[in-house]
């Protein structure tokens, strides 16, 4: 039976063939090559956090933090990395997170395509942001049978929220991710120094372009006035996500909802008793507030108070060995963000099946080394510790 890890060894059979791999497998590499391909604007966007950006590099360190602890004589001659949730059944626990200026990573500026097409070939769900430079209809084609999200900037305007939210789902998305800390845009010097906001040049606004509810808005369609259009949505941008609207919400679609951002036990408990159908641990990847926790850190608490709530994750995750730890306290799918970003400009489509792969062998083969040859094993008592403090 093939395993995730056996992508080690289609690697070192084509070197000895000569052949080496075309792009790194590991985050130090695809940080420092896409540092060289990346335009200074696009890589500072996508590179930057909030403030002196302490948040984000703590949502890294913060792995260094805890330790798996090794189980042997348990024969992990097989994996089984399944796992499922809100209804859907996936092959990994591995997706890719939202990320807003996905589009404009890769050389042709259809990232958002790109990233989709490396999904449906891998089987590892993509969770596509409002702000994307291709519509989501065309995305959602592109992932084929593989399971897409619609994460959701919740506009001022309900028309068009209610619109956008219907097209995701008759357009064959599974699920509603709901992002609740990006009402307004963190302070980030990267960006401010630069005077640098995408959208505001008319970057990745597609799904509001092609959106009929937000249309109606306009005098002029977006493609004959493009500043109105982009005064428009700057305009719409910005609202603050309360509990009521989950009444709404519930109201303009069947699929499941998700809410992103939720890093407090409380927000946990109420949002699980509001009927939420999942709950997305993250602090944005350290984008949007500094000063605070890293996420990993609020995972375990948030997962205790969800119950049988399923619990997703990201921020912070570079590597195999990060997704493992994140499952193993708890988290039912980890995302990844800036790693696949990278992947894609230095790549296209092939960096970023070629990431995804090595991200799936490594937490393969962790779990084949350590001695958890599932999931549940893995999400086991015992299977993690915090190290002493000081020793990370």
């Amino acid at each position: 039976m093939a395993q995730y890890g056996d992508y080690q060894l289609e690697i070192y059979g084509a070197g000895l063939k000569g052949v080496l791999p075309r792009w790194p497998v590991d985050f130090a590499g695809l940080e420092s090559a896409a540092a060289a391909a990346l335009p200074d604007w696009i890589l500072n966007y996508v590179a930057g956090g909030s403030g002196d950006e302490r948040t984000q590099r703590g949502n890294a360190e913060a792995f260094g933090w805890w330790g798996i602890v090794p189980r042997m004589m348990r024969g992990a001659y097989e994996r089984d990395l399944s796992t499922s949730f809100c209804g859907v059944d996936l092959p990994t626990p591995l997706f890719c997170a939202p990320v807003g200026v996905i589009g404009i990573c890769s050389q042709d500026f259809h990232g958002d395509l790109a990233v989709a097409r490396a999904c449906a070939r891998t089987g590892v769900p993509m969770v596509m942001s409002t702000l994307t430079n291709d519509p989501l209809e065309d995305v959602a084609e592109a992932l084929g049978d593989t399971p897409g999200f619609f994460q959701l900037y919740t506009p001022k305007d309900r028309d068009v929220a209610v619109s956008l939210i219907q097209r995701a789902e008759k357009a064959g998305f599974r699920g509603l991710v709901v992002t609740l800390d990006t009402w307004v845009t963190g302070w980030r010097p990267r960006d401010l120094n630069t005077a640098n906001f995408p959208q505001l040049r008319g970057h990745v606004l597609a799904n509001y372009f092609s959106d009929p509810a937000f249309r109606a808005l306009l005098t002029d369609a977006p493609e004959e006035d493009p500043r109105a259009a982009i005064s428009l949505w700057s305009r719409m941008f910005g609202y603050s996500v309360g509990w009521d609207d989950l009444t709404w919400m519930r109201e303009a679609t069947d699929l499941p909802i998700l809410l992103k951002g939720i890093s407090h036990p409380e927000d946990a408990r109420r949002a699980v008793e509001l009927g939420v159908d999942g709950l997305y641990c993250s602090n944005h990847g350290g984008r949007q507030a500094n000063g605070g926790l890293p996420a990993l850190e609020t995972l375990p608490d948030v997962v205790a108070a969800a119950g049988d709530v399923p619990v997703l994750f990201d921020s912070g995750v570079r590597s195999g060995a990060d997704v493992a730890k994140a499952l193993a306290l708890g988290a039912r799918a980890v995302g990844l963000g800036r790693p696949y970003a990278y992947a894609l400009a230095l790549g296209g489509e092939e960096g970023v099946v070629h990431h995804l792969r090595s991200v799936l062998a490594e937490t393969d083969l962790v779990m084949a080394v350590d001695g958890y040859p599932t999931l549940a094993d893995l999400r086991g008592p015992g299977s993690i510790r915090r190290l002493p403090q000081g020793v990370a």
